[in-house]
């Protein structure tokens, strides 16, 4: 049973704890890179074959098994998943950045240039549930960016082939370089490169604790997206809540993974109660109940305040979810004062499913209280920048007596002597 406690008893730590698995798998996972990175597609094959129960003559998904994968997929859930696509690029097309240029007096001109990632690679896990929208939450902004190379990979199922609403997604998103290969093996092949799976310059997407390992091994000699936890949600919510409606959005997050996190803080001891009840309830006749109720026992919680609202931004702040719904009357009112979340949600009609599928922010979002100093994955994580100077020799010579004596300050007399160089018969 989920527990309810009082705010004033909690101890901070218990609210900014790690959640999940703490099984160290980084020997583990630094083995498998390393096997790759000398042994490419071979070392691939075999950790299929081993891990995934399927033995495979090719890892690229090829057209015949694209094509039949389409084939099978439901007609109304692929316009489905053509609406879900519209409305994340609406969203992130708002986020394309644009060049900086400042022109200043003689002949100065400074800017900066946004250019777009040219090789990306996306991880898309395929265990317990698919996640055909993973794909178009990753897919989608590097796609607005203008990356020139995606490459895919994902798990097969153990006859060898690719879910077919992964493939589905693809198809929507516009990608059709798939490979079969998941695990710490598939960030291996990604950020090493092997014969089959060509080397990327940055790798995205959610997965295992072994694909988290292996995205932190591998950083610096690629880049990589956030490291992704268990996945949580905080509900801010007042007593005029329905806890039926309550209790099923606390589930919606339960029934992903025994190490997610759902919270409830209200200042209504009844509606906890209630809450409660229904989780029990609910929970019950949940296909995935085993995974919710491991997650509720385990890391649930609900928390009763003063009930005051600035006590529960408070709790929200502290914890900085993953998912924050504000369940409460002009939830607006509330936006300046969240600081720490990755998804905010206002309103008692603006669910966190809602994100997940079809709204158009992105789902891919700082997990375990990463949210102070982390962001959803935006068109920002698909480019690069690079600022530029352009002084004339007016210009350098106005400013050349301030540089030679920072430079002095610092000790630093080659600095001022490249510039003192440029002007060789001039006393500065």
């Amino acid at each position: 049973m989920i527990r309810i406690l009082k705010y004033s008893e909690i101890q901070q730590e218990e609210l900014t704890k790690p959640r999940g698995s703490h099984a160290d798998v980084s020997g583990t996972v630094s083995e498998i890179l390393e096997t790759v990175r000398r042994e490419g597609d071979a070392a691939l094959l075999r950790y299929t074959e081993r891990f995934d129960h399927v033995r495979l003559a090719d890892l690229a998904v090829s057209r015949e098994e694209y094509e039949e994968g389409l084939a099978g997929v439901d007609p109304a859930f692929l316009g489905v998943l053509r609406e879900a696509a519209e409305n994340i690029r609406i969203y992130h097309e708002e986020q394309r950045r644009r060049n900086i240029f400042i022109t200043r007096e003689n002949g100065v001109v400074l800017g900066k240039i946004f250019r777009p990632i040219e090789k990306v690679g996306m991880y898309v896990p395929n265990g317990t549930a698919a996640y055909p929208s993973t794909v178009l939450m990753d897919l989608i902004p590097a796609r607005i960016a203008g990356c020139d190379e995606i490459v895919m990979v994902t798990p097969p199922d153990r006859s060898g082939k690719v879910n077919p609403s992964i493939l589905a997604a693809a198809s929507v998103a516009g990608i059709d370089k798939i490979y079969k290969v998941g695990g710490a093996q598939a960030i291996a092949a990604l950020a090493f490169g092997t014969e089959s799976i060509p080397k990327v310059y940055k790798i995205v997407g959610p997965g295992n604790a072994y694909v988290a390992e292996a995205k932190k091994q591998v950083h610096g000699v690629v880049s990589t997206d956030t490291v992704a936890g268990p996945s949580e949600v905080l509900i801010i919510a007042d007593g005029k809540n329905n806890p039926k409606i309550l209790a099923a959005d606390m589930l919606a997050q339960a029934e992903h993974d025994p190490d997610a996190s759902a919270m409830l803080v209200t200042g209504n001891e009844d509606l906890a109660k209630a809450v409660q009840a229904e989780l029990e309830r609910q929970v019950a006749i949940l296909p995935r109940r085993e995974i919710a109720s491991a997650s509720l026992e385990n890391n649930g919680m609900i928390i009763l305040t003063d009930g005051k609202m600035e006590t529960a931004l408070e709790i929200a702040n502290l914890i900085a979810p993953e998912h924050l719904e504000v369940c409460a009357d002009e939830p607006m009112q509330y936006l300046p004062y969240i600081r720490n979340a990755g998804s905010i949600f206002l309103g008692r009609f603006s669910p966190e499913p809602l994100g997940d599928y079809m709204a158009g922010p992105n789902h891919t979002l700082p997990t375990g209280g990463s949210a102070k100093f982390s962001s959803p994955l935006s068109v920002d994580d698909f480019v690069t920048a690079s600022q530029f100077t352009c002084y004339t020799e007016e210009a350098l010579r106005k400013i050349a007596p301030s540089i030679v004596r920072f430079a002095g300050e610092e000790d630093l007399i080659g600095h001022a002597r490249s510039i003192l160089s440029r002007f060789e018969e001039e006393r500065l």
